[in-house]
């Protein structure tokens, strides 16, 4: 059996990392469009960009471990297109691989603006080099769009003396994920910290030096930032008559519509076991998870992709971890500790369950969260005081739930 992963990503590479530990001897190929060998993103916007990481840091395994590993790694080769009838794939120099199991791991791409001047996005190794060399004191930096991406670029170009401002069509910065709680949390740290946010605006037309935003506003940027979400890479499944909708369609256990075709990462979007609901996460830690669980799918075994999404980001001296999902709206969001000196527990609730939790600077404790939303999707209660309260030990209340 000959498994193809399209896709020389941080998911393509757990499922072979993982084909290989569940004991697969089969051949393994896997064709990656870029140079670089498969990548770990988050230091691209956290640990590399601030200075802190060395460039090597970000590469899962050295060159050496693929061979070591017995799997084909094509880089800077581009997967066209898929043939489910025939079971191969064509490249982007004419030559097709016949696969008896093929992996979508293509990740996703950036939403793009059009836009002059000194125009920058943030999403491959390069990007976060040209990007690290931009930031130099003094220079102005404007950010668009306040997500992750938008806010830790804003948080590492002022660790570098950079004068920031951040333009948000919404509200708040992180709103839609977050809630106006906590949204509000994060615009004032960054307002601390020198940055200057432009609400409920967008941005008219740019130049070599300046933006200017739809209210004719005028802004200094010798470097622009772009993050405005990205868009999954689903061409290729479309093409071959896979079901796509917003990403590729996958169940359970992350097979497409065609049995022999499995997908991870940011593009699968699966049907959750545990939340009853279609998601689709475009965090690290689902690349990692999904592409264990993939390769476990690949050979066969009975599993289901029942993970808990999780994401973690660094900006100035906050680090939080967050657990959760609250596509679904909530209703109300309750606080332990103290969320002036950025050192709490979040917690959102629906119905007296708790959907989601993001601990800031609070440590060990996402084991519990995570154990509380799990409980919670089974239909645990908890009361809004004892998750408050501080003297209310979590395990309490996730051992309540495990009873």
């Amino acid at each position: 059996m000959t498994i193809v992963i399209a896709g020389a990503s941080l998911a393509g590479v757990n499922a072979a990392e993982t084909l290989r530990s569940e004991g697969f001897t089969g051949p393994i190929v896997m064709i990656g469009s870029e140079p670089d060998l498969p990548y770990e993103r988050p230091p691209l916007s956290k640990g590399y960009l601030l200075g802190s990481d060395e460039l090597d840091s970000v590469f899962v395994h050295p060159a050496q471990w693929y061979q070591d590993q017995d799997i084909e790694l094509r880089l800077s080769t581009t997967v066209t297109a898929i043939d489910p009838a025939g079971k191969t794939v064509t490249v982007d120099d004419g030559a097709q691989i016949g696969y008896s199991k093929l992996l979508l791991a293509t990740g996703a791409r950036p939403r793009r603006l059009d836009l002059a001047g000194n125009v920058f996005y943030l999403r491959d190794v390069r990007d976060s080099q040209r990007l690290k060399a931009a930031l130099q004191l003094g220079a102005h930096v404007a950010v668009i769009g306040a997500g992750w991406i938008g806010l830790e670029v804003a948080a590492a170009a002022r660790s570098h003396g950079c004068q920031v401002t951040v333009i948000e069509m919404d509200s708040l910065p992180l709103r839609k994920v977050l809630g106006d709680e906590v949204a509000t949390i994060y615009r004032d740290l960054h307002t601390s910290h020198g940055v200057t946010f432009h609400f409920g605006r967008s941005v008219a037309g740019s130049g070599e030096n300046a933006i200017t935003l739809d209210d004719g506003t005028i802004i200094p940027a010798g470097v622009i930032v772009v993050g405005v979400g990205i868009q999954p890479n689903t061409e290729l499944a479309s093409d071959a008559g896979l079901a796509v909708d917003n990403g590729v369609v996958v169940s359970s256990s992350l097979v497409t519509s065609d049995p022999d075709i499995f997908a991870c990462g940011d593009i699968a979007n699966w049907e959750h076991p545990l939340l009853g609901t279609r998601i689709r996460v475009e965090h690290w830690e689902n690349a990692r998870q999904s592409g264990q669980l993939v390769a476990r799918s690949l050979l066969g075994q009975d599993v289901a992709y029942d993970w808990i999404p999780y994401f973690y980001s660094d900006q100035y001296d906050a680090g939080m971890e967050y657990s959760g999902w609250t596509g679904d709206g909530y209703e109300e969001v309750v606080f332990r500790g103290s969320a002036e000196a950025r050192e709490f527990i979040a917690f959102w609730l629906k119905e007296g369950r708790v959907v989601a939790g993001m601990n800031v600077n609070v440590w060990d404790v996402q084991d519990d969260i995570r154990a509380l939303i799990a409980a919670s999707a089974r239909g645990l209660t908890v009361s809004a005081a004892d998750l408050a309260n501080p003297e209310v030990a979590l395990l309490s209340l996730r051992e309540a739930g495990s009873a």
